[in-house]
């Protein structure tokens, strides 16, 4: 039905909009990288885990399942750290155009993973993706530390996303995400119990602000977003669900410019540099979607 598949498709837009919506809260949210992805794990762990019982789905996977699913936590969490971190030494803008690269780490990480030849276009695109991040670097250099903490973000959550492409052909996405979220929470307190940002007083003290925006980033951003993400996926074909979510960054860097326009103004190259990023990058899933089409049809 039409009103079905425009509810699926607005549905899905709301979702890249609570995606861009997170690096909002990153800034709103007063506490650190670290901690700040810790109480999001944990929150979002525990909504999870309501949801689970709620569903009644089975959570017992095998021993193998479960140390992938943990190594694939940690680099989640790892990932997260880092964009908050890029949000903290510069600002949203440059964590989300930064971000936007994560599009070509992924054709150079599937190649190994799934152990395909390395596509022609993918490396031009990614020698465009490169020149769009030079030309930023150059104009907003003040900000260089959260430029590599960015691409470094970028590089984390295309590694992400690789292998749980993989693990997704034998588990439900709910059960993938409760054991990386609680093994990111794990991992993130052995760090804390083992260095000088442990666990302390000042740590478990959260103004009443921090606390609400923790919640909304942990069940509507996280927790919510995972699940419904799968629900859209079986009505919305892969590639439009990929395609959507590279607007993410449009939507994240305008919304930060009409909520904080003195801090989130950017010089010209900064823009063009960026449009350079997400033009490529939404070419590139159209370029791959064409090639799908054609294998199908030849």
């Amino acid at each position: 039905m039409p009103n079905a598949k425009l509810k699926n498709y607005l549905h899905l837009h709301l979702l890249v909009f609570i995606a861009g919506f997170t690096a909002i809260l990153g800034e709103l949210i007063t506490i650190t990288a670290i901690p700040l992805v810790w109480y999001r794990m944990i929150m979002a762990s525990i909504l999870m885990f309501v949801y689970i019982k709620i569903a009644k789905v089975k959570l017992s996977i095998r021993p193998k399942s479960v140390l992938k699913l943990s190594i694939a936590g940690i680099i989640i969490a790892a990932h997260w750290i880092t964009f908050f971190g890029a949000i903290d030494e510069a600002n949203i803008s440059i964590a989300l155009a930064m971000f936007s690269t994560g599009a070509f780490f992924a054709s150079l990480i599937e190649p190994v993973v799934y152990k395909r030849k390395i596509i022609w276009y993918e490396i031009l695109f990614g020698l465009i993706v490169i020149t769009g991040v030079i030309i930023i670097t150059q104009s907003e250099i003040k900000y260089l530390s959260g430029i590599i903490l960015g691409i470094s973000s970028a590089f984390l959550s295309s590694l992400f996303a690789v292998l749980n492409g993989s693990f997704l052909k034998q588990h439900t996405a709910t059960v993938i995400s409760f054991y990386e979220f609680l093994s990111g929470v794990i991992f993130i307190s052995l760090y804390l119990l083992f260095t000088t940002e442990g666990f302390n007083l000042a740590f478990f003290k959260l103004s009443t602000s921090d606390f609400l925006y923790l919640l909304i980033l942990a069940s509507v951003c996280t927790a919510y977003a995972f699940i419904a993400s799968v629900h859209v996926m079986k009505h919305i074909s892969p590639y439009t669900v990929v395609l959507t979510y590279n607007l993410e960054p449009i939507y994240g860097i305008l919304i930060a410019l009409m909520l904080f326009p003195e801090s989130e103004k950017m010089s010209a190259s900064f823009y063009y540099g960026a449009l350079l990023i997400i033009t490529t990058i939404i070419l590139n899933g159209i370029l791959k979607n064409s090639q799908k089409l054609k294998r199908k049809n030849s």
